[in-house]
This record gives structure tokens, sequence and C-alpha cells, in this order.
């Protein structure tokens, strides 16, 4: 989440009479993110005592055609009863609008925080909720590729440029080659749901030990089951920037994963390539973010190298850590 457009009180009052939720109370801008422009809305309340949201308004990397896919699914989601926040539909019944020429939506706010050092339990819960919505997913009947994959990583690399990655990291060139191998040795035919793609644990609000919210699902998209557990066990397992390891929290998340979802062999056996092509889908669009982010962005950019040096454990130590 961040702020990329700045809204005028009056636009955004006037956004908010939209819907049945009560009047426009404050709205507090959420610094955080790379994709998209998010608002934290207080309103004097509606019909069903709600009287927080977050509204989106979508600035990068989504087709907004594909906008009622992703809306889509959090009702879908949240209706089988997936801690996931449901789509706030304005007066006309609409999911999203349109505000300067860019698509808005509200979206149902959930209690809950995102943690920063998670336990084992809180890794462990997380490892079950997400095989849950794979298995929610399983019957929402629209699909969406993933272009987001390996190939992609690969070229959006290359784009960036050698001298434009040196000048990040030194290291950072390495990743070209790596990025070209992972998409050419890619895995197929593993068994597919709807996935999140994106589920950091700032895109994860919990309760203690307890999942509250799975949030942001902009990335998703139907592709392999275990491939959206190799992306959170590349975002969760790690500390101090990529450089450490955290096996008790990797070893709990797919734990928890296989209370509700027992893995494939196939899929197993896939483990360390796919968990490899998911740190270097996050080294591919840090560089790029890194490169293209106005300097004035309410945003921090993102150290690629964090992802690479994850990277470079999977490679490593992936087989003995998934076998």
């Amino acid at each position: 989440m961040a702020v990329y457009t700045q809204l005028s009180a009056e636009d955004l009052a006037t956004l908010i009479a939209r819907y049945d939720v009560g009047e426009l109370v404050s709205a507090k801008g959420i610094a955080e993110g790379v994709s998209n422009s998010n608002w934290l809305i207080e309103t004097s309340g509606s019909a069903s005592n709600d009287k927080r949201f977050i509204l989106t308004m979508y600035e990068r990397r989504i087709d907004i055609a594909e906008l009622p896919f992703f809306l889509g699914l959090l009702d879908h989601l949240s209706s089988h009863g997936a801690p996931v926040p449901r789509t706030i539909h304005d007066r006309e019944g609409a999911a999203s609008r349109e505000l300067d020429g860019k698509a808005v939506a509200l979206i149902e706010f959930l209690p809950g925080v995102s943690v920063d050092h998670p336990t084992p339990a809180q890794a462990r819960n997380v490892g079950a909720v997400l095989a849950q919505m794979h298995q929610a997913a399983q019957d929402y009947p629209a699909r969406r590729a993933n272009d987001l994959g390996p190939a992609t990583s690969a070229q959006v690399l290359t784009d960036c440029g050698e001298e434009a990655l040196a000048a990040i990291d030194p290291a950072l060139p390495a990743s070209l080659g790596e990025a070209q191998r992972v998409a050419a040795n890619w895995p197929q035919g593993l068994p597919r749901s709807i996935i999140h793609s994106d589920l950091f644990p700032d895109n994860v609000l919990m309760l203690g030990d307890k999942v509250s919210g799975l949030i942001d699902f902009y990335f998703a998209c139907h592709d392999a089951m275990a491939y959206d557990l190799a992306v959170t066990h590349a975002a969760w397992s790690f500390a101090d920037y990529g450089r450490s390891y955290r096996a008790d929290i990797g070893e709990a998340l797919v734990a928890g994963y296989e209370t509700v979802r027992v893995l494939e062999e196939a899929e197993k056996s896939a483990l360390p390539l796919l968990a490899q092509g998911a740190a270097m889908r996050f080294v591919s669009s840090r560089a790029q973010d890194w490169i293209e982010t106005p300097a004035d962005a309410l945003v921090t950019r993102k150290d690629p190298m964090d992802f690479m040096r994850r990277f470079d454990f999977y490679k490593r130590e992936g087989a003995q850590v998934f076998g």
C-alpha cells in the first residue's frame, strides 16, 4: 500500500457519499507498498455499523479491465468464510468507481495487526489459512493468468539492464542469468487454484496467533498452489534483510499448510525451484521499482538485494529446507 495521488478532503467526501456508509469523518494516507494509493477511511457509520474502510486507487501493475476479477474474488472468499475483506458496493451496486480517470474501490476494514517478527505459532496459522484460502478459491469461476511468472522476472531484469542493476548493487547483475535459468526449468503440471501470490507479513492481519485477515489480493491469479506456498515461505522465513533464515518459521509455515492440504510429492520436489522463482520475482519487481519510483512519491523503495540473498539461500539450501 502507498500514496501516489493526493486527493482533497472535498474529493474524498464526494466519493464516500456515493456509498451507504455515512459521512466522511477522516482519511489517512497509508505509506506502505509500491503499487496503489490507499487511505484509511473513517465515516459516521453505515446500517451495519461499519465505520472504518480502506479506500484504494489503482495506480500501477493492475489492468483495470481485470478489476472485477480481484474484487469478485474478495467477495467470493469472504462468502466462503475465509478471513478476507469484502468489497463495499456503492449505492448503484458497483464494486468500483472512477475518480480523476483512475479506478477506486472501498474495501471492508478488518481488525488485527501485521507482525514484523512472527512466531512459529503465527507462521503455522498463516500456513493453514493459506491452504484454506486455496480450497475456498477452487470453485471461483473466473480465471486470471500469472503475468509475474519466472519469464516475466527474467524479462524485467533484462529491461532494467546491467548498468542500472549494478548501480543498485554490484552483485545484482548476476540475477540476469539466474532468472533465465529458473524460467527455463520451471515446473509444470502442479495442482492449481486461485493463489494470493503476494502474502507478505504486511498483507496478513493477526490477533495474537490467529489470522484475522488476508488483504491486498491484487496480484492474485490462477497458478500452482505450491508456488503460493513458496512465495509465502520466502516472504516470512527470513530476518536481517534476507541474511538469516529462520528455520522455525519456515518449518511451521509448511507444517501448518499441510494440516489443511497435504502437498503432493511432485509439489514437494518442486519447492526448491519454486522458492527460487518466488525470490527472483521480488528481485525483479524491486529493481524495477527502485529505478522507476518518482523521488517525491510517498513510498519507501525496497532493496532488491534482500531477495537476492534469499534466492542464493534457496539455490544453495533449498533441497535440504524442503526435503
